[in-house]
């Protein structure tokens, strides 16, 4: 009998299983025993869902992602354990290193494409960072702006007005740049500005500080937008957190630098020499002339002032009209007119009250073009003229502007509704014009309307005399309306009609209308030649508040540098006589001071002249 092996019979008893339970199988997916015929396949359709298609398109995204994260690092596979390569094994026999062959070239190149894939990755996606939520919405003045931070080969800074165009401003050379969109014009805040004008002098102040909060806050946003984004796309390339975490910080310190570099490279000059696109192209020469207009301006009035200097000086020094010399109880008045918001006015008053020893300033009115709250901060030079001043309201000066003079202080009087005012001892009353041109919706109503007003005046002035403290001085706007006060007061002023006129009435009032002391304002240019700006000064005796002479002062309108100055006495119109032509003052056509002329601001004394007879 054979002796079989353990081997050998394990393998018999195996066969005998198989015999008696049948074979075992897999087909299909399917499992059979023994005998059992293997199913066959079956020939089913390929599914087709939304959710299959889906998962399609995911594995195909991870798979592109994997290539290119592949890509980018260089470099293929490794295995867990340490390969010995040549290098490794002739260091360990103690042999000098071999030249690098092809494996140690390929290593360092890969090294290098894996810098240059994580640079790649950390700039593109601090740059998706930045235009996804790296913008800021921020007020700046009245306007809504967004600013936002780009990345740029040449930094600088553009402003897009949109749909005039842009302007682009060398502010600093880094490789951001700022973008500051103007959405649009708040209308809450214009509103405002225009009914407190007292804040425009602030708003510059306002502008700055919100351009350094909003540079503040898209700062900040913009360190989160470039961290967050070039993370988020490492993660997504590489799958490895400390890559990803490498890429934020990479990009935090790209971000840094570039501040850096915009800081210490920032013109703050830019802003005088932009670059205009769209619309805005013609705006140099826009901007050139605006600033060019502005500047000589400045210096017209600021020579217009200095020539009203020497020309006074002048004519006190070689003026040789014989009938009039004021001494220093004289009181004096300088008329004005339709100033209509030209500036320079304020200079001409301020040195013709500094030259003639000015007691009080005497407004006819029209200060204004419009008489809209935004022109009243026009009015705040008045408080420092140097004297009192006194004012009645024109056609052109809304209620709003009679507010605002009112509001200057207690050395401005308005003058209205026939209430007197007191002022260098001299005593005043008017009534503001009845209409107000300006405003379209009401109809003028013209002459008929200011003699219903000068007929209220007149009555103010009868009560005032029946009293016993007669008004010494009427004053309104039109002439039409100061006429109605003929034979109440000894004296009336007025102006709007732009002319300088004087006459006497039937009942022996004196009626001085002044020309325009702006030069017409706007409407200098109407003609083809400017306005004269004119202003009188009026010598009046102390005691008995009678006028003894003027000096009417008329200077070249707007561009025109020449002066003169003409004295007229009392006696030189009759009642319904018209003015007649006296010697005036030498006339020079460009500033400068006269030889040796006498100290400005004081008065001659000399013996105060008796009026000539039919003054009054």
């Amino acid at each position: 009998m054979a002796v079989r092996t353990p081997r050998q019979a394990g393998d018999a008893a195996h066969a005998t299983r198989e015999e008696a339970h049948g074979a075992v199988g897999i087909r299909g997916g399917r499992a059979y025993w023994g005998d059992m015929a293997a199913p066959e396949p079956e020939n089913r359709p390929p599914r087709s869902s939304p959710s299959a298609a889906a998962g399609a398109l995911v594995r195909l995204v991870q798979g592109l992602l994997r290539r290119l994260a592949h890509a980018l690092r260089g470099a293929v596979p490794r295995s867990r354990t340490p390969r010995r390569t040549p290098g490794t094994f002739r260091a360990s026999r103690g042999l000098p290193a071999a030249p690098p062959g092809p494996d140690a070239r390929g290593a360092r190149t890969r090294r290098w494409g894996s810098a240059a894939g994580l640079v790649v990755i950390t700039v593109l996606g601090a740059w998706l960072g930045l235009l996804v939520v790296g913008n800021v919405r921020t007020p700046v003045g009245p306007m809504d702006t967004t600013m936002t931070l780009r990345p740029s080969f040449s930094g600088g800074t553009k402003i897009n007005v949109s749909p005039l165009g842009a302007l682009e401003l060398e502010s600093h050379h880094a490789p951001v740049r700022l973008d500051v969109d103007i959405d649009q014009l708040d209308p809450v805040r214009a509103n405002a500005l225009v009914d407190h004008p007292e804040r425009l002098s602030g708003l510059e102040d306002e502008i700055v500080r919100d351009v350094r909060a909003g540079a503040v806050e898209v700062a900040g946003r913009s360190v989160v937008a470039v961290v967050v984004g070039a993370t988020a796309l490492g993660l997504a390339v590489y799958r490895r957190p400390r890559r990803a975490a490498t890429a934020g910080g990479l990009a935090l310190l790209l971000l840094l630098t570039s501040g850096a570099t915009a800081y210490a490279t920032w013109n703050p000059k830019s802003v005088l020499e932009p670059k205009f696109s769209g619309l805005l192209a013609g705006a140099p020469s826009v901007v050139g002339n605006a600033r060019s207009i502005v500047t000589e301006f400045n210096v017209y009035q600021q020579e217009l002032a200095r020539l009203v200097t020497n020309v006074t000086k002048l004519y006190e020094a070689t003026s040789t009209l014989p009938a009039y010399a004021p001494d220093p109880t004289t009181t004096r008045v300088l008329h004005v007119a339709d100033i209509h918001l030209n500036p320079a006015a304020w200079s001409i008053i301020r040195s013709l009250v500094e030259q003639y020893d000015i007691d009080v300033i005497v407004d006819a009115g029209d200060t204004m073009d419009h008489g809209t709250t935004a022109e009243n901060g026009f009015l705040e030079p008045i408080p420092d003229l140097g004297a009192p001043y006194v004012w009645v309201r024109g056609n052109h000066d809304s209620i709003d502007t009679q507010q605002a003079v009112a509001d200057l202080g207690e050395n401005v009087h308005v003058l209205d509704n026939g209430v007197p005012v007191d002022v260098a001892g001299l005593r005043f009353a008017g009534m503001g014009d009845p209409q107000f041109t300006p405003d379209r919706s009401v109809v003028p109503e013209g002459d008929p309307a200011e003699r219903a007003a000068g007929r209220e005046l007149a009555f103010h002035l009868r009560a005032q005399k029946r009293a016993g403290t007669p008004v010494d001085i009427a004053v309104a706007h039109n002439p039409v309306l100061a006429q109605q006060t003929d034979g109440l007061v000894p004296l009336a002023l007025a102006g709007h009609t732009h002319q300088r006129s004087n006459e006497v009435l039937d009942d022996g009032t004196r009626l001085m209308v002044e020309g325009t002391t702006g030069g017409g304002g706007l409407r200098a240019v109407e003609g083809d030649e400017p306005q004269k700006v004119q202003a009188s000064v009026l010598y009046l005796d102390e005691k008995t508040d009678r006028l003894q002479a003027w000096d009417e002062i008329t200077l070249g309108g707007l561009g025109l540098a020449k002066a003169e100055v003409s004295r007229h006495l009392p006696g030189d119109l009759e009642p319904g006589a018209s003015p007649s032509p006296t010697p005036t003052a030498p006339t020079p056509e460009t500033p400068g001071t006269p030889a040796a002329p006498p100290e400005g601001g004081t008065r001659s004394p000399s013996p105060s002249p008796t009026p000539a007879p039919g003054a009054s």
